[in-house]
């Protein structure tokens, strides 16, 4: 018979840091709002080109723009904001 292994091992993981943990990769997440306003110069630049009319989309857009400014005002926030694990 061979005898119980009783010893017990204890494997102690280190703590894996979030995706988020460091400050830039936060300040990636701000890439997109230059992206955005990338898409509406194009969007513009085509309007003008085309003679597409866009009266029916200032509206909307100008309630994005607002928005977008309260979310890049969050993102900034956020981005800026100490580690919490310090």
């Amino acid at each position: 018979m061979e005898p119980l292994d009783s010893e017990l091992d204890y494997v102690v993981r280190e703590r894996r840091p979030s995706r988020f943990a460091t400050r830039n990769a936060r300040f990636n997440w701000l890439l997109v709002i230059p992206g955005l306003g990338l898409l509406w110069i194009v969007y513009l630049a085509g309007a003008a080109l085309f003679q597409w009319q866009i009266s029916d989309v200032i509206g909307p857009i100008m309630v994005l723009m607002i928005i977008g400014f309260l979310v890049m005002s969050g993102l900034l926030f956020w981005a800026l904001s100490p580690k919490v694990n310090k």
